[in-house]
């Protein structure tokens, strides 16, 4: 069970630029105030519906049933809202069916679907159905107002690890990425979040598969030849003399420190054997770790990702304490720990459980200013479909990885 958890949350965050958008977790209820957050859980009634999209059927049925199960569990046994569960099939035709069938019920609310496909088919029909919608999928280009993609973004973690670079002085920012749809994800949000932050425009390379494309785009990210090449000339002609003076000043020319290179920070994005062949590769192009601070992908948590090759480097995720209430209800409930994916659908049911007992405006109420706390910790729902999150950043370290600087709790904190 643990390897399938893992390979859901992998498959959820890697698939960034792909139909299957979904990563994430969160989950929390009672009003702390009119601006602070409110800490979501499956407490309170209601007595009105709200709908859930989910593939019940077809090749992510496995997905749907471990969501579905998570939102019941929010929901809880009590007088509570009855949970209207419509199937999608996996499909955008199947997911503008079952919210035509939501429209047609009266449902309030709508969660899901799961992936960014299935949400741009839903968006419009809600949309003028004015029944807002809090996506599985963590796509934010499904981002308007009404819908909110509520998995975990890129855009999320490198804005985060954007600042608490910042936060340390480094501003040059510059990335090595495949050439895939999470790469060009990865590369979107690091161009954002550097001119979100008044900062210079990144530097970023793609490369394909294999080790001669990584090599070469780590050359000529490093700007090896000019760095080096400088030096390399002087010790060449020296050589040429043919002299001992000339042997002499070839040696000492050779002893010249390389000149560092443009950026103090760099995005990586692969796993497996390519991060270990980058890792490899990056000194021999004069990049000195001790100099330029690695970022990447929240995936590289888990050591099967090839993280161990990248001691020291960060990447930001939610603060792993703030799931313990829902890993313990969940396999008190179900027997087995909840998958990563469970806490989008459990802190979807629970911030549905506010608006249910509310009697106000619902748009109003999912875009309070204080946002929610819940099993991923704290994240606000903005008007124009954008969902903020309160992540820590993590350091990559021999015994697992460390939180070096926690997890904002509220939106009151700085440049989040």
């Amino acid at each position: 069970m643990r390897q399938r958890a893992l390979f859901l949350l992998i498959f959820a965050l890697t698939c960034s630029g792909c139909d299957f958008q979904n990563s994430g977790r969160y989950g929390g209820f009672y009003q702390s105030g009119a601006n602070g957050p409110t800490p979501l859980g499956p407490n309170g009634q209601a007595t009105q519906t709200v709908a859930i999209l989910l593939p019940m059927t077809g090749s992510h049925s496995d997905l749907g049933q471990v969501l579905l199960q998570a939102a019941q569990l929010a929901m809880g046994t009590d007088a509570g809202p009855a949970l209207d569960v419509l199937d999608t099939g996996g499909t955008p035709a199947g997911a503008a069916k079952a919210i035509q069938a939501a429209v047609a019920k009266g449902d309030r609310l709508i969660l899901g679907p799961l992936t960014s496909s299935e949400t741009a088919s839903v968006a419009p029909i809600a949309r003028s159905a004015g029944i807002p919608v809090l996506a599985f999928t963590n796509d934010a280009s499904q981002s308007q107002p009404g819908i909110w993609p509520l998995g975990i973004s890129p855009n999320q973690q490198i804005q985060r690890l954007v600042i608490a670079a910042q936060a340390q002085g480094r501003t040059q920012f510059a990335a090595l990425l495949p050439g895939s749809d999470f790469g060009r994800a990865m590369a979107a949000a690091l161009t954002k979040a550097t001119a979100a932050t008044g900062l210079a425009a990144p530097t970023i390379k793609m490369h394909p598969p294999g080790m001669a494309s990584i090599t070469a785009s780590a050359r000529d990210l490093s700007d090896y030849a000019d760095r080096r090449g400088p030096i390399e000339a002087k010790v060449k002609a020296a050589r040429a003399l043919g002299t001992s003076e000339g042997r002499r000043e070839a040696q000492e020319v050779s002893k010249t420190p390389i000149p560092p290179p443009t950026f103090d920070v760099l995005l990586l994005a692969d796993t497996g054997d390519a991060l270990q062949e980058i890792a490899a590769i990056l000194p021999y192009y004069d990049i000195d770790r001790s100099a330029v601070q690695i970022i990447g992908p929240a995936l590289w948590a888990d050591p099967s990702s090839g993280s161990g090759a990248v001691h020291g480097a960060w990447f930001a995720a939610p603060d792993r304490s703030a799931r313990s209430t829902l890993e313990q209800d969940y396999t008190a409930k179900y027997a087995f720990p909840p998958p990563p994916l469970a806490d989008l659908a459990y802190d979807a049911a629970s911030v549905a459980k506010v608006i249910l007992r509310s009697r106000g405006n619902d748009s109003a109420i999912l875009t309070q200013p204080g946002g929610f706390v819940g099993s991923d910790g704290w994240f606000t729902l903005s008007p124009d479909g954008q969902v903020r999150r309160g992540l820590a950043v993590y350091r990559i370290e021999q015994g697992g990885p460390e939180m070096i600087d926690p997890a904002p709790q509220s939106a009151a904190t700085p440049s989040l």
